[in-house]
């Protein structure tokens, strides 16, 4: 029996007793490959020496300082760092401890944003379908993911949907992708209009979407059509790089592919790497301006914000990143994975796409993959490919209702930044299996 209440109340997972590199053995000595860095967290795998180094130092200098009273050297330094790789205009560093709490803060500044240069009746907010945006209820009203949302309804925040970039599903036959981005982007300003543009605080997005649809990445230049539409109408931009950002996609930020800046950005998981829990908001200077020049402070914060440990680790992290070289990994690697993908899931009869950018890939199942018809959700494939991965000694990060929070399933794959050729035809490999396995 167990007093810890898991996120299975039906069953107890295996007790992780160590970790090093890309694996994780469990209490019985047995090893799994980390294919999915936990959830596209562990971008250095576990254990690396000057992580630990960094948070051990830093243990002995100060643990905590409540940010009410004090700064420490240590938040000071990941802020410069943060901001000098930063996308142009995000000048300043909010420090929180995940990726649920840096979308609440941003959700936040975007409304005092507003309310500090007198436009208070902008109070919407915009976001996608299948997207997912943390767990707090700000962030579950802002996701897209109606699974996750149906239960809490009621105790939701009024939010408003369109249709996600995602062009396995929503583009049409003979459309071109320039066509589709326009198509796709013009659903903004549609939504906008029927609101009416004055009232709309923000449209929020990952740029990359992650767990709930599976790694899917946006066409042509549906991202620059978005950031012109809501230049045009006032309204700001909040990217969601939570999981896809901090050099997932090959580049530190994934936002820097589509040639655009946010007026708000979200990071998280890759920016600590697991090692501490650490998010943070990057903030423009128009924000951060008008909330100086008006009450002058932000009406939020949180206990453990700007953590000392958290920000040490993180920058142990970004360090190791810029000193070990490893964005040209991702890509290089990145590039091996969808290749090897391709190899082994091409031609299957259950693998409708395969889709996403450097070390961060998915497939997505069906039944039938000429009509890309989905299993019925009552066979929970999603489910039992994570069965048969673990049974195999791989760690994936499957889901189901990839197109509409009901049907459809897929596996994303997020292996750490320092995964090898090897490596990668071994995650494939045990994954073509599993596949097989549940399947059939």
């Amino acid at each position: 029996m167990t007093r810890l209440m898991h996120r299975s109340l039906v069953s107890t997972p295996p007790v992780a007793a160590a970790a090093r590199g890309i694996e994780i053995f469990d209490a019985q000595g047995r090893s799994y490959i980390d294919a999915s860095g936990g959830a596209a967290v562990s971008c250095l795998g576990h254990g690396h020496p000057a992580v630990l180094e960094a948070m051990r130092a830093q243990m002995e200098t100060i643990a905590y300082a409540h940010t009410g009273f004090f700064t420490t050297d240590i938040a000071e330094k990941l802020a410069e760092m943060l901001v000098e790789d930063a996308p142009k205009g995000l000048e300043h560093v909010y420090l929180v401890s995940g990726g649920s709490e840096a979308v609440e803060a941003a959700l936040k500044m975007a409304r005092q944003y507003f309310v500090e240069i007198g436009q208070p009746q902008r109070r919407h907010i915009i976001a996608r379908r299948q997207s997912y945006h943390g767990n707090t209820l700000g962030a579950l009203a802002t996701g897209g993911n109606e699974w996750r949302r149906e239960q809490f309804r009621p105790l939701l925040v009024e939010t408003h949907h369109i249709d996600p970039c995602f062009a396995y599903r929503f583009q049409q036959e003979g459309e071109s992708d320039e066509d589709y981005a326009a198509r796709a982007a013009n659903a903004l300003e549609e939504k906008l209009l029927e609101l009416g543009p004055e009232t709309v605080l923000a449209f929020v997005a990952e740029t990359v979407v992650g767990a709930t649809a599976g790694a899917v990445p946006p066409v042509a230049d549906y991202f620059r059509r978005i950031r012109e539409i809501c230049d045009r109408y006032g309204v700001l931009l909040i990217l969601d790089e939570v999981m896809c950002g901090m050099g997932r996609t090959g580049t530190l930020h994934a936002c820097e592919q589509e040639g655009i800046a946010p007026d708000l950005m979200t990071i998280a998981k890759g920016l600590g790497g697991g090692y501490q829990p650490i998010g943070a908001v990057l903030v423009s200077s128009k924000i951060y301006d008008a909330m100086k020049a008006g009450s002058g402070f932000f009406q939020h914060g949180h206990t453990y914000m700007g953590h000392p440990m958290a920000a040490a680790a993180a920058v142990a992290v970004q360090e190791t990143i810029r000193r070990e070289n490893l964005l040209s990994n991702v890509k290089a690697m990145g590039s091996l994975l969808e290749e090897r993908l391709k190899a082994r899931f091409g031609n299957h009869h259950h693998v409708g796409d395969i889709r996403g950018r450097g070390l961060f890939q998915a497939i997505e199942l069906v039944e039938d993959r000429a009509s890309k018809r989905p299993f019925n959700p009552s066979r929970k494939v999603n489910a039992a490919i994570k069965k048969e991965a673990m049974a195999r000694g791989l760690m994936v990060y499957p889901m189901g209702g990839t197109i509409d929070g009901v049907t459809g399933d897929h596996v994303l794959l997020a292996p750490p930044f320092i995964v090898t050729q090897e490596d990668i035809d071994r995650i494939v490999d045990r994954l073509g299996e599993a596949v097989d396995a549940a399947v059939g």
